[in-house]
């Protein structure tokens, strides 16, 4: 079937809006967050609801168009678009229901964790999120999920209770311990290849003011901070969700005009337990190098995890590569320190993300996630705002990567994954790939969710 009669189709099947070629927001309807990605979609379907999620889908597998699912959009191989396909764009479904009496709450698959955390604020809860507040709850649940709580609370995925799933067939199901185990197993790091989420279920904690923030450090004393962390994060309080990173300073008040620009050590702190013990809590972390500036005190959990945002803003040229760590070795750290001096951009970072603690907890066949033994999981976050910067770029964060990948694991974290890491899929999931590739074929015998870190049936 012509695109344009699938189009003609949609616009009476669906309650939002379908938006195609020559419409006046196309170019809005089918831009993603990575400038480097432009990709002309045969329509995006701003979906108001599962039934318009299931129409699309249906519209794909009859017409043989690509389909691509768009949550927050942060994708950085841009899997939330495609060429002459169609997008279901869940932008449009971002209620967050909290349920303070059971600690749960209710997410629509198009919200962000900023929409996340706001309405828990409101009760004094909240689960593991990622860093920054725009990225999707949907995309970063279903790769795993690391952010600030990781160590106290698990990955997000380890909160998650029961999913509303659209397949590849058109039926909606509910995933859960109850119901459709399989798909709920395989949902919890697998990635979005068994369906469409378009509602997520999770457990919540207590936590609303945090003392944390970030220490800056000599980048001389990068060897020795990265040092001391590895070896403190082993033993340090589950309440403490610190990560460290290499990251040029950028222009705000807290950091000496003479530092801006130039790069340095950081360590960013997160601290849930009591208020009073933030500042023991920490203490140890700034006396692990020559602290150059801070940012460190009381805050609410929701300022903290949107402290960067300004950092990523929509537009920026993105490209990516990651590891799982079991041991930051000397060689690691030396090739941090060699590669670190040459981040494109203010905007680019790596960061060394702590994956113990309540991670740990759970057996590595519990969920689709199977490095429950790593400590780290690594990103090269190669981010800056000039498309003439590119090649260069791309080359930085392809050099870092290969000095880094002999010191570390096989897999990655598929969240932080790029496009050219296919050939890597079955290592980010080792013993758990055979039962994924079962349960795709259960699910998605043809691969039409196949614009991920793809697992085939």
């Amino acid at each position: 079937m012509a695109a344009s009669a699938v189009i003609q189709q949609l616009r009476g099947r669906v309650e939002g809006p379908v938006t195609g070629p020559g419409d006046a927001r196309y170019d809005e309807a089918r831009s993603v967050h990575n400038a480097m990605i432009d990709r002309t979609p045969a329509a995006v379907v701003r979906c108001t609801g599962a039934g318009d999620v299931r129409a699309v889908v249906d519209a794909a597998r009859e017409s043989g168009l690509e389909i691509a699912v768009r949550g927050g959009g942060h994708s950085v191989p841009g899997f939330g678009t495609c060429d002459n396909g169609l997008v279901a764009d869940l932008s449009g479904m971002r209620e967050v229901r909290v349920d303070p009496a059971t600690r749960t709450a209710r997410v629509g698959g198009g919200a962000t964790w900023g929409d996340f955390n706001d309405a828990g604020y409101a009760y004094g809860l909240a689960t593991t999120g990622g860093i920054i507040s725009t990225t999707g709850v949907g995309g970063l649940t279903l790769g795993g999920g690391i952010g600030y709580l990781a160590r106290s609370m698990g990955l997000s995925c380890d909160s998650l209770i029961a999913a509303e799933v659209v397949t590849a067939d058109g039926r909606i199901l509910v995933a859960s311990e109850q119901e459709n185990e399989d798909l709920f197993w395989a949902i919890r790091g697998g990635g979005g290849n068994f369906g469409v989420v378009t509602s997520f279920e999770f457990r919540l904690g207590p936590v609303k003011d945090v003392y944390g923030g970030p220490l800056l450090y000599e980048f001389e004393d990068t060897a020795s901070v990265l040092r001391f962390f590895r070896d403190f994060i082993t033993t340090a309080p589950r309440e403490l969700g610190a990560f460290p990173g290499l990251q040029i300073a950028p222009p705000l008040p807290f950091i000496p005009e003479e530092r801006q620009g130039r790069v340095h050590a950081i360590v960013v702190t997160c601290w849930t337990g009591p208020m009073e013990e933030g500042e023991q809590a920490v203490r140890p972390l700034r006396d692990a190098g020559r602290v150059v500036a801070e940012h460190l005190g009381p805050m609410p959990y929701p300022m903290l995890n949107s402290a960067f945002d300004d950092l990523v803003p929509p537009g920026l040229q993105h490209y990516w590569k990651a590891n799982f760590v079991t041991e930051l070795t000397d060689a690691a750290i030396a090739a941090h320190v060699e590669h670190a001096p040459g981040l494109p951009a203010v905007n680019s970072t790596v960061h060394i993300y702590p994956i113990n603690g309540a991670c740990h907890d759970m057996a590595p066949d519990a969920t689709a996630f199977a490095y429950r033994d790593a400590t780290f999981a690594t990103v090269i976050a190669g981010m800056w705002p000039d498309a003439a910067d590119n090649e260069a770029s791309v080359d930085w964060v392809r050099d870092y990567y290969r000095a880094t990948a002999p010191h570390s694991e096989g897999g990655g974290y598929v969240n932080f994954m790029a496009d050219d890491d296919q050939g890597r899929v079955r290592d980010n999931y080792r013993e758990n790939y055979e039962r994924l590739a079962r349960i795709k074929q259960s699910y998605d015998p043809d691969n039409l969710f196949h614009l991920n870190q793809n697992i085939k049936p």
